[in-house]
């Protein structure tokens, strides 16, 4: 079981498995839906454009150019969008991770940090 925890957690910045570590896979998750939201937006704007430009190719309906013109408009709109969505959250993101990091080291942790970093500096000045 503890292999698996592990192979689990090997990508985590903490190595000893933090107390929350259910927040942080928690944000984790979020993460990956944000990007996937990002390729989302990206997709349909690149369909809007398509269909765009599809439109505005045909020569028979010269009386639905606009559709064309709204679609690449749209198109725009979509994609500025999505971009906004993904800078916003990604930056909310980061600061709750960078709250989260500052709560899962324990002061076990840090104690065994403070004497490594002390033995480390005797065997500097020795």
């Amino acid at each position: 079981m503890k292999n698996e925890a592990k192979k689990l957690f090997r990508f985590l910045r903490t190595k000893p498995v933090p107390a929350n570590t259910n927040e942080i896979l928690a944000l984790e998750r979020t993460k990956l839906a944000n990007e996937r939201t990002l390729l989302s937006y990206i997709r349909s704007s690149l369909y809007l454009l398509l269909g765009g430009i599809g439109i505005l190719q045909l020569k028979d309906f010269e009386s639905i150019k606009w559709l064309g013109y709204v679609a690449l408009a749209v198109c725009v709109i979509f994609l500025a969008v999505g971009i906004f969505r993904y800078v916003l959250l990604s930056r909310r993101l980061y600061k709750w991770n960078r709250i989260l990091y500052v709560d899962t080291v324990s002061e076990k942790v840090q104690k065994q940090v403070d004497t490594q970093d002390k033995m480390q500096n005797e065997k500097v000045e020795a």
